[in-house]
């Protein structure tokens, strides 16, 4: 029987097999498959934080789905009156509201939102610098294009790690596969929640050891202030940053992965962006497909009913 989940937040929630199986999914997507999904549904994409490659990338997934997707915008709305986020998704629900697509810059806003009995599914699009779900699932599938297998695999993952959910989300669960994980970056941002998955290794010798060498932008917005004023693109792009020499020194078969938006010459040297080894933009095509799969299997699993919140269809039940 396939999987099941009712909410996607977190990549504890992720088995091997229920990772192949959107694996699957996803390239079968790509490969033209026709949706498995009852209509009308109806979606609501929650952005606190700016976003446009999640944000746009989930509202592709949903219109190839057939949804229909209603309009929010936080500055528009009753949240900037004091309404709380789980009112906000009592309202949506109340009005038909299926699936709600949040991204929040609190750590972990779904936990008491899921304990309540969420009355729509929940889809985590971030959460802080706790987990990215869909950006670990696209970039699983974007790693299985390039080998076809996990296990065995060395994955770098460099940059601001300290305040970074796609690397936590990433770690978690390419380990759980198989594969090897070392980190690089400044030191200082590797904390000891990352120490438990691989060692740091610095970027010269980190780059011709891995098969996937996956680099993070630097987060300048969740600096604090001291920290910025510090910041220095072209030395970081000298010592942090994959130059044309540190791209020379990786394997023939090695790739170069990386959530975007990239910081051109800071992480990343311009001309590379788009080089043989990069697959960014393989990356935001596969997050369609991907995304695809995450929503309908949420939109196949039953909601746990703890009566806490009002239901759309409470009418009809009378």
């Amino acid at each position: 029987m396939p999987n099941t989940i009712e909410h996607f937040v977190a990549a504890d929630q992720v088995t091997t097999e229920l990772a192949g199986q959107l694996i699957d999914r996803a390239e079968a997507f790509k490969n033209g498959a026709i949706a498995n999904i009852d209509l009308p549904t109806y979606a609501a994409n929650l952005f606190f934080e700016a976003s446009t490659r999640t944000h746009t990338s989930f509202e592709m997934a949903e219109r190839k789905l057939g949804m229909t997707v209603l309009p929010f915008d936080p500055a528009h709305s009753s949240v900037t009156k004091g309404e709380t986020l789980g009112d906000t998704l009592r309202t949506l629900a109340a009005i038909g509201v299926q699936v709600a697509v949040i991204r929040h810059p609190e750590d972990n806003y779904y936990k008491p939102l899921i304990e309540a009995g969420l009355p729509l599914h929940l889809i985590n699009a971030g959460d802080g610098a706790g987990q990215h779900p869909s950006q670990m699932m696209l970039d699983l599938m974007t790693i299985h294009e390039a080998f076809g297998h996990f296990k065995g695999l060395k994955v770098g993952i460099v940059g601001d790690l300290a305040h970074s959910r796609v690397a936590r989300s990433d770690m978690q669960i390419l380990t759980k596969l198989g594969a090897s994980v070392a980190f690089s970056g400044p030191k200082a941002w590797y904390t000891d929640d990352f120490k438990a998955y691989g060692p740091y290794v610095p970027l010269k010798d980190l780059a011709p050891a891995v098969d996937v060498l996956m680099l993070l932008r630097v987060q300048l917005e969740r600096l604090s202030d001291a920290e910025k004023a510090e910041f220095s693109a072209a030395t970081y792009h000298a010592r942090f940053g994959v130059t044309q020499s540190i791209y020379d020194s990786m394997q023939p078969r090695a790739i170069i992965m990386h959530p975007a938006p990239v910081n051109r010459d800071v992480e990343l040297a311009s001309n590379l962006v788009q080089a043989n080894r990069s697959r960014i933009f393989d990356q935001m095509q596969n997050g369609v497909f991907m995304r695809m799969a995450m929503l309908e299997l949420v939109c196949h699993s039953p909601l746990t009913d703890k009566g806490d919140f009002p239901h759309a269809n409470a009418d009809s039940k009378r």
